[in-house]
């Protein structure tokens, strides 16, 4: 059974994934359910050569060639998938990358952007793996891990937000330990997180206002 069939994706669909993932006779199933893939070449990765297709003036200068390949699979590699390859250059990364899609239609730097917005997805699982419990789950049963699954991304999703407005500059994994450790205080978390040691020294003078008078005087000290 093919992925699209699976997950029942509508034709006009993009989909990208890691060049991890190579199935020639699904690319060819995505192509004819007019579903549309950007993926890597693999560097072992045989192929012909077809039609190469002239770069616009005013394309991206880090797009070096784009043409028409055939991939083949299949017993005795009777069948073919077309596909297009694009050979584009990172100059932040400074890095070669050859992408394949079976889009004929998008411009060479739309299918590169395509799949550098994957690398965005990576960088949230790395995420939530650095700073949630994702590692163990509590409970072994669907409905308990999609529970704990979902509790995670809201709560990346608010952290997000609070550090969007913070003019301090922190980690991320900073500020999340630091909240961790404050789940049980109430304090104002953006004044907090802001001037963390002044929020501190103004929270324990006060206290000591509110105790000066007190007859247990042992029990001065941050009060939440």
């Amino acid at each position: 059974m093919f992925l699209s069939e699976v997950f029942r994706l509508p034709k006009g669909s993009i989909i990208t994934f890691d060049k991890a993932y190579v199935d020639y006779e699904q690319y060819e199933a995505f192509t004819k359910s007019s579903i549309w893939y950007v993926t890597r070449l693999k560097d072992n990765a045989l192929y012909e050569g077809r039609e190469e297709f002239d770069i616009p003036d005013g394309a991206d200068s880090g797009v070096l060639k784009d043409d028409e390949i055939v991939l083949r699979y299949g017993e005795n590699k009777k069948h073919e998938h077309r596909a297009r390859r694009i050979a584009y250059w990172d100059s932040e990364k400074s890095r070669l990358f050859e992408f394949i899609t079976n889009n004929f239609e998008l411009t060479a730097e739309k299918i590169a952007l395509i799949y550098k917005k994957r690398w965005q997805i990576e960088l949230l699982f790395k995420q939530l793996k650095q700073n949630f419990p994702l590692k163990y789950f509590l409970g072994d049963n669907e409905n308990a891990i999609e529970i704990q699954i979902w509790a995670a991304l809201l709560a990346n999703l608010l952290l997000t937000l609070i550090k969007s407005r913070l003019k301090r500059s922190w980690s991320f994994s900073n500020m999340v330990s630091v909240i961790q450790q404050q789940l049980m205080n109430y304090i104002n978390i953006y004044c907090f997180l802001e001037d963390p040691e002044g929020s501190w020294r103004g929270i324990i003078k006060d206290n000591r206002l509110k105790y000066q008078n007190s007859l247990f005087p042992e029990l001065q000290g941050a009060y939440f």
